[in-house]
């Protein structure tokens, strides 16, 4: 065997390897380029996203996920065990823990920042405006939360125990609310309304012809927190 062979079978080998892993390396042999795990996972979790968005989680395989980023299937299993821990890692790492109350309690909005506690009425319209300007998100959340009525669904549990979590995780904050509701616990009613309301507009606001999803909000958020007794409490 010649020393060019040899050479010739050792790129080969390495090549096969970096299919192996998941594509890690890019480019010429003269200038690979090594994508850390962090940009590799997010770009699993970002073909996901819009494959789910628009196929459904029961419409799309992990082999679809790899042919969209040129990748084997073995290695996006590199960065995800199985198919449901890819649908675990979009919601609990990637839409749960955007647009939250922590999140606008750093944004230096109006009624983020007030010693008495944060606004809930203007979180709310925080995130309803956070969740306008990431629609294959709020269309891929839609679609599992109707797949989750399935038996064995993957996400059933954590979707049928998410408004007790999504509470929990409030109740962490300050917030200003009118005297006369009687305190923070007794504003469950209200969190729940306003989230219910806010998952059907974004139903709506998915279809054709299309609504402004924040002038929506506003209408329900007449009826859910009403006037007067709300109205020094809106920012």
């Amino acid at each position: 065997m010649t020393e060019k062979s040899t050479n010739a079978g050792s790129t080969m080998h390495k090549t096969k390897a970096a299919a192996d892993t998941g594509n890690a390396y890019e480019g010429t042999a003269s200038s690979r380029v090594r994508k850390n795990p962090q940009e590799r996972r997010k770009e699993i979790v970002d073909a996901a996203v819009e494959l789910i968005a628009q196929n459904g989680y029961n419409g799309i395989s992990l082999r679809n996920v790899a042919a969209k980023l040129g990748m084997t299937q073995q290695g996006v299993l590199h960065y995800v065990k199985n198919k449901a821990g890819l649908l675990s890692l979009i919601i609990t790492e990637v839409y749960d823990v955007q647009g939250t109350p922590e999140d606008f309690r750093k944004s230096g909005l109006p009624g983020s920042d007030n010693p008495e506690g944060m606004s809930l009425i203007a979180y709310f319209r925080y995130l309803i405006r956070y969740n306008s300007q990431r629609r294959t998100l709020v269309k891929l959340y839609c679609m599992l939360e109707v797949e989750a009525i399935q038996e064995n669904y993957p996400l059933r549990e954590y979707m049928q125990s998410r408004p007790q979590s999504v509470w929990d995780y409030y109740s962490k904050f300050q917030w200003k609310i009118p005297p006369s509701i009687g305190g923070w616990g007794k504003m469950r009613p209200y969190v729940r309304k306003a989230l219910e309301s806010m998952d059907g507009i974004q139903l709506r606001w998915l279809r054709t012809p299309p609504i402004d999803m924040y002038d929506e909000w506003l209408e329900f958020e007449k009826m859910i927190f009403p006037s007067p007794l709300w109205d020094d409490y809106r920012i």
